[in-house]
């Protein structure tokens, strides 16, 4: 079976930022994407794709980036349901993030320091954190 998804966007608010109960940062945003041809009035349209980042690589994303951030995101869909307040059943269909790269050039935030580029990657079934330096300067966030 295949299960990949690919995308490049921009990010259409800040991501959200929590921690589950154990400690492990989980961060939800959501990407604008084009689609790659014009619609019969001669416009792209775009789709707004929900995503969740878990980890290392969850708080790199909303530490580094911003709204209207370029990002690359692979990973694979993922549906879930769960009963809502008011006992309807609500269906999610999100992207699980295991490759974030910021496309974007390195931008000094409002507190002077330096934002990484480059790509964060996410397994999410270990925390362990190890740094690579390459790729012309990008840092590599690798979570084996």
């Amino acid at each position: 079976m295949i299960n990949t998804v690919v995308l490049v966007g921009r990010l259409t608010a800040d991501a959200t930022l929590r921690f589950t109960g154990s400690g492990i940062a989980v961060a939800s945003f959501t990407i604008a994407a084009e689609r790659p041809y014009t619609n019969a009035q001669g416009e792209r349209e775009t789709d707004f794709i929900n995503c969740v980042v878990w980890k290392k690589t969850a708080e790199a994303l909303s530490n580094y980036t911003r709204k209207g951030s370029l990002i690359g995101v692979t990973g694979r869909i993922q549906t879930r349901n769960y009963d809502g307040n008011d006992g309807k059943r609500v269906y999610v269909t999100e992207v699980v993030a295991e490759n974030v790269k910021f496309l974007e050039p390195k931008k000094t935030n409002e507190h002077g320091s330096n934002a990484p580029e480059g790509n964060h990657t996410s397994n999410n079934k270990n925390s362990s954190q190890s740094e690579n330096k390459g790729n012309n300067g990008y840092q590599n966030y690798d979570e084996d």
